[in-house]
C-alpha cells in the first residue's frame, strides 16, 4: 500500500470507496488524509451551514475526520460521499443539541427512542433525564455499522421514504428495509449495554 504513496499521483485515482477499503488493509493513515482532502471542503461547508459559527465548524469537521480513522477500520463503506454527510448531518445535530440545553426532545431523536426502546419496560425501568437520553442515542447511532447508520439517520433526521434512500445510497430495497431494521435492533442492544455498564 505504501508504494501507492511513493509513485505520485495512483492514489488520485482510486475512488472514495478503494481509498476506505485500502486503509481498512493498510492502516496507513495518509489514505484518510486524501479522503480529507477530497472532502474537507464540503463537510465544513455542511457544518457551517448547521452550525452558523466558522470556528465551530471548523472544529466539527476536524472531529468528523478524526472518527474516520475508528469508523473505516471497523467497517466497510460502500456510498462513502452519501455516508460521510450524513455522519456529518448527525454531528452537528448532537452540537446543537448540546448547545440548547432545554431539556427537549426534537422530534427525529423522540420517535426513534420511542421505537426502539418499544417495549416499555426498558424505558419505564430507566428514568434518565433528556439530555443524557439523547447523548446515549447518538453515541449509539455512532456505533452502528455505516450502512445501518445512514438509513437510520436518513429516514429519521432527514425523512426521507425507503425509496428515496435507495436513491441517495444505491442499496436495494431489500437492504434499505434490513439496515433500518437491524439498526433499530442494534440501537435497542447498545442502549441497554449502555444502561448496565
Amino acid at each position: 500500500m505504501d508504494s501507492l504513496f511513493t509513485h505520485g499521483n495512483i492514489v488520485n485515482q482510486l475512488t472514495d470507496e478503494e481509498l476506505a477499503a485500502f486503509f481498512r488493509e493498510s492502516g496507513n493513515h495518509e489514505i484518510v488524509g486524501e479522503l480529507f482532502k477530497r472532502y474537507a471542503h464540503l463537510v465544513l461547508g455542511v457544518c457551517i451551514k448547521y452550525l452558523h459559527n466558522r470556528d465551530e465548524a471548523r472544529d466539527a469537521a476536524q472531529d468528523i475526520f478524526e472518527k474516520l480513522f475508528t469508523s473505516l477500520k471497523k467497517y466497510e463503506v460502500h456510498n462513502f460521499k452519501s455516508w460521510l454527510l450524513t455522519v456529518t448531518k448527525s454531528h452537528c445535530a448532537m452540537i446543537l443539541r448540546n448547545r440548547k440545553r432545554d431539556g427537549v426532545l426534537v422530534s427525529w431523536e423522540d420517535n426513534l427512542w420511542d421505537e426502539v426502546m418499544e417495549n416499555g419496560s426498558f424505558q419505564h425501568h430507566h428514568e434518565d433525564d433528556t439530555e443524557e437520553r439523547i447523548r446515549k442515542l447518538h453515541r449509539a447511532l455512532g456505533d452502528l455499522s455505516p450502512g445501518q447508520q445512514q438509513c437510520v439517520l436518513l429516514f429519521y433526521f432527514d425523512g426521507k421514504s425507503y425509496h428515496e434512500i435507495e436513491e441517495v445510497t444505491g442499496f436495494t430495497p431489500g437492504e434499505v428495509k434490513s439496515h433500518i431494521q437491524n439498526g433499530k435492533r442494534n440501537l435497542k442492544i447498545i442502549l441497554e449495554q449502555q444502561f448496565y455498564e
